[in-house]
């Protein structure tokens, strides 16, 4: 998944911190609702961390020259053990899909008849090839310090992990014959909750409608990517949502009033932390979101087929052209 730079910039120095979205498109909070606490990010570095190393234990046990291989030579064959399956196998120079499935990519058949669930957690932690892995880490690194700096580990850990969960959820609904790896569906995850959060806080943002726009076509140009083939936008879809629906749960913001309430006289000040819409917009998000996860895990190992409730929702994950075609 190539995610933008939702940021853009740095934060002024001073004053207050500007919010999310300051500088990728001028918003910005009221003066003084930014003067909270940033968060020391170690979240997203150690999640960095934890992706290299898987990658490098699947290249250990992937050990291209140890097998025989119909495709040609094992790419920069220096490495031994850690080289790369040949290019017409393994375009993103990385593991075969043997070796994956080994260590947990999404399977449909494994994860219902082998009762593998497992696997919609690992699946999370691996990825196709050092090109997967590179761009997923860097957007990584792009979305998640920011939005950790300002909301703290627990928060972002919460919603980066649900948001893979959720997308591998989807994910294994509607693809049965091929495997699925990586990161993309959590960080999809990310950009939902960022979503999430300028509409449940939107009263104490200015430039809120620029930084709406802005947010969305980035979001867009991301989705619009995964309509290519041996893209699993179904994982990113699935993500995005949970994401979407977790912000407005954990990334709720105290109203202005309630932040500056000591600055005004007893009878001035706002009795309520959050506003009555932010209430109604947590608790509708919990209650999908909690509705979401149990009737696609029922659904996932009942062994129905996502394609079979929905005859046009392929079209979501790859659109066949005159260029390629689509498969399962």
């Amino acid at each position: 998944m190539a995610a933008e730079d939702v940021e853009g910039g740095r934060a002024k120095r001073g004053g207050s911190n500007n919010g999310t979205y300051a500088a990728m498109s001028g918003a910005e909070h009221y003066e003084g609702v930014g003067a909270e606490a940033r968060w020391k990010p170690w979240f997203v570095p150690a999640v960095v961390v934890a992706n290299v190393v898987v990658f490098v234990v699947a290249m250990y046990v992937n050990d291209c020259p140890a097998h025989a291989h119909p495709f040609g030579k094992c790419v920069a064959g220096f490495l031994r053990r850690f080289s790369f399956q040949p290019i017409r196998e393994n375009p993103l120079l990385g593991p075969s899909s043997s070796t994956l499935e080994k260590l947990g990519a999404l399977q449909w058949n494994k994860i219902v008849h082998g009762h593998q669930g497992w696997r919609l957690i690992t699946s999370m932690w691996l990825h196709a090839g050092v090109v997967h892995l590179i761009v997923n880490m860097l957007s990584l690194i792009i979305i998640g310090i920011r939005l950790e700096q300002q909301f703290g580990f627990v928060r972002i850990g919460i919603i980066y992990l649900l948001s893979g969960f959720g997308g591998s959820i989807l994910s294994s609904l509607f693809i049965r014959n091929n495997i699925s790896v990586g990161a993309s569906g959590a960080l999809f995850g990310l950009l939902g909750s960022m979503l999430a959060e300028l509409i449940t806080n939107w009263t104490i943002y200015s430039n809120k409608a620029a930084a709406l726009f802005s947010l969305l076509v980035i979001v867009l140009i991301n989705l619009a990517v995964g309509i290519l083939p041996r893209v699993d936008n179904f994982a990113h879809i699935g993500g995005f949502l949970t994401g979407f629906l977790v912000g407005f749960i954990l990334l709720v913001r105290p109203q202005f009033g309630w932040i500056e309430r000591h600055n005004f006289p007893p009878e001035s000040q706002v009795k309520s932390k959050y506003k009555t819409y932010q209430y109604i917009l947590c608790i509708v998000a919990l209650m999908l979101l909690i509705a979401g996860f149990s009737v696609g895990l029922v659904m996932l190992f009942r062994g129905v087929n996502g394609n079979d409730r929905c005859h046009w929702c392929h079209y979501l994950s790859c659109v066949p052209t005159s260029r390629w075609e689509c498969g399962d």
